[in-house]
Formats: C-alpha cells, structure tokens, sequence
C-alpha cells in the first residue's frame, strides 16, 4: 500500500493554523530559518499541542511524515533575500 502524501495546507490545517498558501509561506518566512540543533517539533514558536502533534507523526512514521519533512527542511533553510 501506498502511503498518502498529505498537502502542507492539510498539515497546516491539523495544526489549526491558517491554511492557505500565503499563509502557509509568510508563517515559513516568519519563523524560518531554524538553527540546526533545533528539531522542528522543539521550536519555540508551537503550542504544546502542535509540537505534540508532529513528535507523535514523525515517532510513528505515519502518513504526514513526508510533509512534516518537507516542512522541516523548509523551516531550516536560509529564506531568500
């Protein structure tokens, strides 16, 4: 079985955050980017339940785990000037 590869506007939905795409990029470049000793679900800026949210996907390799990659890699590149 293949698994589903979720949208960031899907991740960003079940973080109750808003989800369309001007949002999605203006929360990247508010908060990117992270150092890299920081883990994406450790950064300061998620509530409690939000970072709980993505250490349980990426401890359990569910679906959002491509998502919640592609978010982490997003989060801890250098923005474009």
């Amino acid at each position: 079985m293949d698994p589903t590869v979720h949208p960031f506007s899907e991740l960003f939905a079940q973080l109750g955050l808003p989800d369309d795409e001007a949002s999605i990029r203006a929360f990247i470049a508010r908060h990117a980017p992270l150092p890299d000793a920081v883990r994406l679900e450790e950064a300061p800026f998620w509530t409690p339940a939000q970072a709980q949210l993505l250490r349980e996907e990426r401890l359990e390799d569910a679906d959002w785990i491509i998502v919640i990659d592609q978010l982490n890699v997003a989060m801890h590149a250098t923005p474009d000037p």
